[in-house]
């Protein structure tokens, strides 16, 4: 085993260089700081790389996927179908449209939610399906579109994790469905801070989410400013303050130039993961399923029920060593403002997963030696156990 490195290994780091510095600097001189012509090249720039016809930014995937579900009719006393499994902001924004999440189970090998399981969660309340695309693995879309297609539903993608993972030979964010939602958080692999985006191929859908996101002003700062006439906003319906800042969208636009290299070293890095761990019997490494092409935005193992060690015995063991981790995604329905005797019955696979699966260290400037560090920890834990 290689010794032990000075430093812990983080479970994720951005990746930042001078481009990006110079890309801020040159707004700030600028003068505009706030919403303006750098958020409009992001849009444009992104929605290109997707393969979406409009983009739309916003302040956060939170704040994307509100947004996405006002824009598609979901209003109070409707229900939303979504998994259980993932992070509490998919619930949250169902609720945020005054609505009522109803969490459907997954599937244990995916983490996406079970197409299978989607009818019999059907109810004349219900309007729309928020699925995810969990650690960047595309769900069934064709499957849950077809669904939904019958029953009358919208469907609303949170791709929060999904940047750049591909379903059907397209990138997630084409139009598989009525909006999709991304995530620019640190922890992802498009980065600007904090951040969103909406990508749609409706374009008045996108033109009233752009109001929406400015407080429903009927016309932007940035064209009121270059118009050539006076120009008197309206406000025709309650919006939010959901803006991204230029600041933002200019680390983005030199984050997106970065991306297709970003992918293609976590997808080597993964399969450098997969090909070592899939030999110790007690651990079930990351799979694609056909027609899915992985990001890989987090790398996450399951141990199997009768693995000889615990998850949260294998992070600490991690740990004493310098190497961080951390539980897998969590499970909704076991937090407070969404916790029900029934969901325990309901969503036996999301409490398999979210009480097994571990995510393990993986960004784009990790070193192979720190990730053979990673490796050489597990399987001496492994043969400890």
């Amino acid at each position: 085993m290689n010794t032990v490195l000075n430093r812990t290994v983080p479970v994720a780091r951005p990746s930042f260089g001078a481009a990006e510095e110079q890309a801020v600097l040159e707004v700030l001189r600028s003068g505009w700081v706030s919403q303006g012509p750098r958020v409009a090249e992001f849009e444009r720039r992104f929605a290109q790389f997707v393969g979406a016809r409009e983009a739309v930014a916003v302040s956060s995937c939170t704040t994307a996927l509100h947004l996405a579900l006002i824009a598609a009719g979901v209003k109070p006393g409707d229900e939303v179908l979504c998994p259980s499994l993932s992070f509490i902001a998919t619930a949250n924004a169902i609720v945020y449209a005054g609505a009522k999440p109803v969490f459907v189970d997954i599937d244990p090998i995916t983490f996406n939610i079970d197409a299978q399981r989607i009818e019999e969660a059907i109810t004349p309340r219900t309007t729309a399906i928020l699925v995810v695309h969990q650690i960047g693995l595309p769900c069934a879309l064709r499957e849950i579109s077809e669904i939904a297609c019958r029953k009358n539903l919208i469907v609303v993608e949170d791709a929060a994790c999904a940047i750049g993972s591909e379903y059907e030979g397209k990138r997630i964010g084409s139009p598989y469905s009525a909006m999709a939602c991304f995530s620019f958080h640190p922890r992802k692999i498009l980065t600007t801070a904090e951040g969103g985006m909406i990508t749609t191929a409706d374009s008045e859908v996108a033109a009233r989410l752009r109001r929406l996101r400015q407080h429903a002003m009927n016309v932007s700062d940035l064209a009121r400013h270059s118009a050539t006439k006076v120009a008197l906003e309206t406000y025709e319906e309650v919006g939010y303050n959901y803006r991204m800042t230029d600041l933002q969208a200019a680390i983005g636009i030199v984050q997106l130039d970065k991306l297709p290299q970003m992918l293609e070293r976590r997808r080597d890095l993964a399969a450098r993961y997969s090909e070592r761990l899939s030999k110790i019997l007690w651990l079930v490494v990351p799979s694609e399923t056909k027609g899915t092409r992985h990001n890989f935005q987090s790398y996450m193992v399951r141990l199997r029920p009768d693995s000889p060690i615990s998850r949260d015995e294998l992070m600490q063991h991690l740990l004493d060593r310098g190497v961080s981790s951390r539980r897998g995604i969590m499970a909704i329905h076991r937090e407070a403002p969404y916790r029900a005797e029934r969901w325990d019955e309901r969503l036996p696979n999301t409490n398999l997963v979210t009480d097994h699966s571990v995510v393990l260290p993986l960004f784009y400037e990790i070193t192979e030696e720190e990730q053979d560090y990673v490796m050489d920890c597990v399987e001496e834990i492994a043969r400890e156990k």
